[in-house]
This record gives structure tokens, C-alpha cells and sequence, in this order.
């Protein structure tokens, strides 16, 4: 009898990036594709043999405990659902702070307690996929920088705290996205996707932490766009 596949939690998998990283992990790994949008993760999973929608909205903490119910293992958690609000720290009102952190850093850090328990008993990886933004904030990107930042410091105290475990921070530069559309058109500027790394690329980031050798922890991962070769 063959053992069953592993099995990966994405969230934020209806698009962008964290349907680049389910897609990457589907040949080897069955999926749970976390996100909102239940028309486009039912999508998904019909492209994805051994995956299945899991919709819930992650900042309601009594949807998140009901929605983890029945998970008693668990090889991969993925964060990758966020967003990214900007302005500078005189025009960013609180409730701005408090939906960043709310998505970016506490809904991250309550859905990964709760799988607590089924990632001990795999030994399993837990991938916050963070940003360039958690290494070192600018102008105009305050608040988003500082919950990238705090995001950082779970995952550093999560992988002090659980050394049976692999925590990888992921930190992309700027990827093509629909959030970064939003962001060019923030700034002002012109969308040019083939600037930004693929959410592809950032995928394959992901996959090889979690395909590392078992004697290796990609502790962190900084991947940034080639300069534009395209002259």
C-alpha cells in the first residue's frame, strides 16, 4: 500500500503568488488552497489533482478554528496571503496599521499556532512568504515595512521556539502581481510586469526550501529581479 502524499497548506492560493506555489507543489504534494475567492480556488483545484479548496476568511480567529478542525498533520504551511498598503506615516490613518498587521502578522501567527499540532507530527515546514520590504523599509511603505518586519520576527522566534520544525522566510523584491499593479499605480508610474520578477520565480524559492535536504534549513531566502537584460 502506498503512504499517502504529503500534504501543504497555501493560503492566499486564488492567485498571484500562492497559485504559483501551488502549482509548484501539486506533482509531489496533496493541497489544502487556502484563500477568500471560492470561485477561483474551486478553479484551482479542478486544475490540481489532489487539491482541495479550503476558503476562509483568516482574520475571523472563530472561522480560522473551525476551518483547522480535522488537521492532525500537516507537512507544509505556506503564508502567503497579505496586503500591501502604502502611504507615508503622515497620511497613513491607524485603521491602515491595524488591517496590515491584522493580515500581514496576526492572522499568520494564529492559523500557524492552531496547526501547532499537526506540524509536530510531521516535523513540517512552515514558509512565510515575507518581502524585500521585511529586510528594510523606505519612504512611503511605513506600515507595510513594519509588519514585514514583524513578520520576520515571528519567524525567527517561531524557529527558536520549534527546532523540530523548518521555518523559512522567503523574500521577494518586486513581483507581477495584481498588488503590484496597485503599487505602480500608487507611485504613479507606468506597469511594466516584465520589470518584476515572475511569481513563478518566487515559487521555486519556496520549493526548494522545502525540498532541501533534511540535514538543511534554508533559513531565509532573498531572491531580487536580474537587471533588465532585454537592452
Amino acid at each position: 500500500m502506498n503512504d499517502p502524499r504529503p500534504l501543504a497548506l497555501v493560503t492566499g492560493a486564488s492567485r498571484g503568488i500562492g497559485a504559483a506555489v501551488a502549482r509548484a507543489l501539486a506533482p509531489t504534494h496533496d493541497l489544502l488552497l487556502g484563500g477568500r475567492d471560492a470561485a477561483a480556488l474551486e478553479k484551482l483545484a479542478a486544475e490540481l489533482p489532489g487539491s482541495r479548496p479550503w476558503a476562509v476568511e483568516l482574520t475571523d480567529p472563530e472561522a480560522t478554528a473551525a476551518a483547522v478542525q480535522g488537521i492532525d498533520r500537516l507537512d507544509v504551511l505556506v503564508h502567503s496571503a497579505g496586503v500591501g498598503m502604502l502611504g507615508t506615516i503622515a497620511e497613513t490613518p491607524p485603521e491602515t496599521w491595524r488591517r496590515q498587521f491584522d493580515v500581514n502578522v496576526v492572522a499568520v501567527a494564529e492559523l500557524t499556532r492552531l496547526l501547532l499540532p499537526a506540524l509536530r507530527a510531521t516535523g513540517g515546514d512552515v514558509v512565510l512568504v515575507n518581502s524585500g520590504s521585511g529586510l528594510a523599509a523606505r519612504a512611503g511603505w511605513g506600515s507595510y515595512a513594519a509588519s514585514k518586519f514583524a513578520l520576520r520576527a515571528f519567524g525567527d522566534a517561531l524557529r527558536a521556539e520549534e527546532p523540530a520544525l523548518r521555518v523559512i522566510s522567503v523574500h521577494p523584491g518586486r513581483v507581477d502581481t495584481d498588488m503590484q499593479r496597485g503599487v505602480v499605480a500608487h507611485e504613479g508610474g507606468e506597469y511594466d510586469g516584465a520589470r518584476f520578477l515572475r511569481p513563478e520565480s518566487v515559487a521555486a524559492a519556496v520549493l526548494a526550501g522545502v525540498t532541501a535536504s533534511p540535514d538543511a534549513h534554508l533559513t531565509e531566502i532573498v531572491v531580487r529581479p536580474r537587471a533588465d537584460l532585454r537592452g
